[in-house]
């Protein structure tokens, strides 16, 4: 039960930086670098995702029914969703270097880190 608590506040965290980066407009810069590691995050999440398939989505992060994933992004990276999401705000924190989004891409990562955990957990757990 804390685990699924902790996995939750996890996402909460999440959202809460890119709400954050969004609203601070520290989100999305003009500058090839920082577009350039956003498209790659954003293609690294679109191929995880098309790899997971039809699963869905848990916001207590519990697993979903089948085989664990391996191909795809997963033959590489064990959570690339996770990666491709820090990825994404780290290149914006890179394009402001402010203070305000270090913080928030910290909080992102936090969040994102806890999830793992958590996930991790419950797949040995099943």
């Amino acid at each position: 039960m804390i685990l699924r608590i902790l996995s939750v506040l996890g996402y909460v965290a999440m959202a809460a930086g890119a709400v954050g980066m969004v609203l601070a407009k520290t989100l999305f810069f003009p500058y090839w670098p920082v577009i350039s590691a956003q498209v790659a995050a954003g293609v690294l999440m679109l191929w995880a995702r098309l790899t997971f398939r039809g699963r869905s989505f848990h916001f207590g992060a519990e697993p979903t029914e089948g085989e664990l994933v391996t191909s795809g992004p997963y033959h590489f990276i064990r959570h690339p969703i996770y990666t491709a999401v820090c990825l994404f705000v780290w290149a914006s924190f890179c394009g402001s270097f402010s203070a305000l989004a270090a913080c928030l891409a910290a909080l992102v990562t936090a969040g994102a880190v806890t999830r793992i955990l958590c996930e991790e957990h419950f797949l040995r757990r099943r």
